[in-house]
């Protein structure tokens, strides 16, 4: 019998002690591998806000905390052209003539671990014969053609196809018997013309929309800028709860409201154990400075000096705290708001040689973003919360 070093036993003892303990109290083997709408301000989650510190502890529990990071340069990027053909004419920048490209180039590195790099043909085995779906605003439909122009490219042509039923849209991927959906509901609840062509949002309704959700296996939200808009641009004449009819309402109070009623139907209608259910955060603007604070920028904010706590996002993050249906909340406010230089701005239509000699004077779309761009690292960091089983 060879002789054993006993110091060297021990060590090994107690390591094996604390592994074991450790998948004890985390359920999980021990591992080392850790992988055109309207908006006030630009606005961002405070280091000391307490609704912000207790979903950054769950998420730290659960896995990666994607908010918090940086961007980094990568030449590797982007992940497909910009000639796809699913690409909108608003967010076609390059088509649009548009200059620069360095804004398709940057990656978003979260401080405590990494997002993989977008894989088209993983992703589509993962997700066979399912479908997910993308409800809200034109910025969700924004993060959908980018999500299809991610996988599109390894479908060979004649097995993919869009179809339309109502106020959605679907990409098909044939052989994979899967498809990626955008459904258009900016409030989630109900919009109406009522008596004497009267606007009417109803707060406390929302069967009209979420009909079209039901089957879905994986539910991606957005709802935060339509609340937002100012009397000129507001989208409705009343707001109505229950048999009460109101003129004017705290934006904040109403949207707590409609989130609410959304909350309640997916927590009487979806199964958790079938449907995955994620709601993304708003998505920032950088329209100050008469809407031309975006335009000409070619590189993201390096730090901000004054950042604030959105009251859409303290409301969302409230309502998703009380309900007993597990909702993963993509926070992708922060992060966004340092790129600046992702959006349209001018470039949200070709330009004419006439009018580039006035560009600088040209309405700036400083809400959507160009693609490829930020929304592609938004879909990389969708991508890897679904495979990860943190949702």
């Amino acid at each position: 019998m060879s002789t054993r070093n006993p110091l060297l036993l021990f060590s090994f003892l107690l390591c094996s002690i604390f592994n074991i303990s450790l998948s004890f109290l985390t359920g999980k083997s021990p591992r080392f591998d850790q992988p055109k709408e309207r908006f006030d301000e630009l606005w961002l989650p405070g280091e000391d806000d307490p609704i912000s510190a207790l979903q950054t502890r769950r998420e730290r529990r659960e896995g990666c905390d994607y908010s918090v990071g940086k961007w980094t340069y990568d030449p590797s990027y982007p992940l497909y052209d910009s000639d796809c053909p699913y690409l909108s004419s608003a967010v076609s920048c390059q088509r649009n003539g548009r200059p620069d490209s360095n804004y398709q180039k940057w990656r978003w590195r979260p401080k405590a671990c990494s997002v993989p790099r977008f894989d088209a043909l993983g992703f589509l085995g993962k997700m066979r014969r399912k479908r997910i779906m993308l409800v809200g605003d034109s910025i969700m439909r924004n993060q959908w053609e980018s999500l299809i122009c991610l996988i599109q490219g390894v479908i060979p042509t004649g097995r993919k196809k869009v179809t339309y039923n109502g106020p959605t849209m679907s990409f098909h991927a044939l052989d994979f018997e899967m498809s990626v959906e955008f459904c258009w509901a900016p409030l989630l609840v109900e919009l109406k013309k009522e008596g004497d062509n009267k606007r009417v949002l109803h707060l406390d309704s929302i069967e009209d929309n979420a009909r079209y959700w039901r089957g879905v296996d994986i539910l991606v939200f957005d709802s935060a800028h339509w609340w937002t808009h100012s009397d000129k641009w507001s989208s409705w004449d009343y707001y109505m709860d229950g048999n009460k009819v109101f003129k004017a309402m705290n934006p904040m109070a109403a949207y707590e409201k409609g989130l609410s009623t959304w909350a309640k139907w997916v927590e009487v209608n979806l199964d958790p154990r079938k449907t995955k259910v994620i709601f993304r955060s708003m998505s920032p603007r950088h329209n100050r400075e008469s809407g031309r604070r975006c335009y000409n920028q070619r590189q993201p904010l390096p730090y901000f000096s004054k950042p604030h706590v959105p009251g859409q996002l303290i409301v969302l993050k409230e309502v998703l705290r009380r309900m007993k249906f597990r909702v993963y909340l993509h926070d992708i406010t922060t992060m966004s708001a340092y790129r600046r230089d992702g959006h349209p701005s001018v470039y949200k239509r070709a330009i004419g040689q006439e009018e580039k000699r006035h560009i600088a004077e040209a309405p700036s779309d400083c809400s959507h973003w160009c693609l490829p761009g930020v929304p592609d690292i938004w879909n990389e960091m969708l991508s890897s919360i679904l495979f990860s089983n943190v949702v």
